[in-house]
């Protein structure tokens, strides 16, 4: 069996950069990646955070993910550019082209980061650090922005060591490394492990990954359930997952809308949860699927998240059914505190389409709403298709 090699690589600051790069391909005097500058959201849309920052904005304290308020509060020179969605898949789509020149399977697991599958090609390079090297050089030329590799002779390792210091770096992170590479580290920094979980393992005593390493697994499991043999294992640098160029099938369909102010009405609810009906079930109908179990979940304004969920006797990817059923399952879920993001999704999925069984749980005139419902959704997506999809709208009833 050959040893295993695989490489993460990981695009620095990607949006940040990708914008960065248009700019100065468009006659820019600055490369906005040398000042204190961030990629933010619309603050007037309430989705005002920082989704990239350069290094010089990261020395003023400013963080991934916090309001952009508080970023310019920080640094009030700070410089922030909206994000610019089709231009990162342009490049991203650019970056995979270059990674799938060096490497058989190629496993993209976000816009800006990927897996390689570099096993058996020692016969091309005399070191994984030669091949890493002219993947980093091919796309810092060809595409004007650095990426960060990691290797090692499995996913985890190859992630971990992606994430050491940046940017427009290679390191390696064998098994025999683990103890003087990522060993010492907090233990918050492994991979999966969430805030919630580092806080427990510190009320635990267990402070650095090598601390988590050397645990009892059993005494991991009975605190924190199976997620801690997991933490164990990865901590241990256990991991055999393939890198797969094909995903895995999704378990589920959804989609959220963070609200741009806050909703405190049914009347309110009512054509966002049409929206995302609408979103979600056209999704299914493109992917030819059907679901029998319905969710809307809701986060209120002091971030409580609660879902409410029913299994179907049938499945559907109809647009009315998802509404007719998100606007009880919001009307069991909702306390009357005003909302700041509404989620629907469907789960439980089919290839087949299952039909409610008749006996007294379903009219003729129920299924016949029901077929008409289904002709209305293929006619409002041929017309979307061909117009676009603002071409025509569905209004909200009830």
């Amino acid at each position: 069996m050959k040893e295993r090699l695989i490489f993460h690589v990981d695009v620095n600051s990607a949006f940040l950069s990708w914008e960065a790069v248009y700019q100065l391909k468009n006659g820019a005097s600055t490369d906005i990646r040398t000042i204190p500058a961030i990629i933010g959201g619309d603050t007037s849309l309430r989705k005002g955070v920082v989704l990239a920052k350069s290094l010089p904005a990261k020395h003023f304290g400013i963080h991934t993910g916090e309001p952009v308020t508080d970023a310019l509060t920080k640094c009030p020179s700070l410089k922030s550019f909206r994000p610019n969605f089709p231009l990162y898949r342009e490049y991203s789509n650019a970056f995979i082209t270059i990674l799938k020149k060096y490497a058989p399977v190629v496993e993209q697991v976000s816009i800006d980061e990927a897996y390689l599958d570099m096993s058996g090609l020692h016969y091309f390079y005399s070191t994984p650090l030669e091949a890493a090297a002219k993947i980093q050089t091919e796309i810092r030329d060809t595409l004007g922005f650095t990426v960060n590799i990691g290797i090692s002779s499995n996913k985890l390792l190859a992630k971990m060591a992606s994430d050491f210091e940046k940017p427009d770096k290679i390191h390696t992170l064998f098994p025999q490394e683990m103890a003087e590479k990522m060993w010492h580290l907090p233990v918050r920094t492994l991979f999966f492990t969430g805030r919630a979980a580092a806080k427990k393992l510190n009320q635990l005593g267990i402070y650095t990954i090598g601390d988590l390493a050397g645990s009892d697994p059993n005494f991991l499991q009975a605190h924190l359930n199976s997620q801690g043999i997991t933490l164990w294992n990865y901590a241990n640098g256990h991991d055999d997952s393939p890198v797969k160029e094909t995903p895995d099938a999704p378990k589920g369909y959804g989609n959220s809308m963070t609200l741009s102010k806050d909703l405190t009405s049914f009347s309110e609810a009512r054509p966002v949860l049409l929206e995302l009906c609408e979103t979600v079930t056209k999704r299914l109908r493109a992917d030819h699927i059907y679901a029998q179990v319905i969710e809307v979940e809701l986060k209120d304004k002091n971030f409580r998240r609660k879902s409410h969920q029913t299994v179907l006797d049938y499945s559907t990817n109809t647009t009315d059914d998802f509404y007719q059923i998100s606007i009880k399952l919001f009307q069991e879920l909702w306390d009357g505190t005003p909302i700041r993001l509404l989620g629907v999704r469907g789960g439980k999925l089919t290839s087949d389409k299952i039909e409610q069984i008749q006996l007294f749980t379903e009219t003729a005139s129920r299924q016949k709403s029901r077929e008409k419902m289904a002709k209305l959704d293929a006619a409002l997506d041929s017309i979307q298709k061909k117009y676009g999809k603002d071409s025509v709208k569905r209004g909200s009833r009830c």
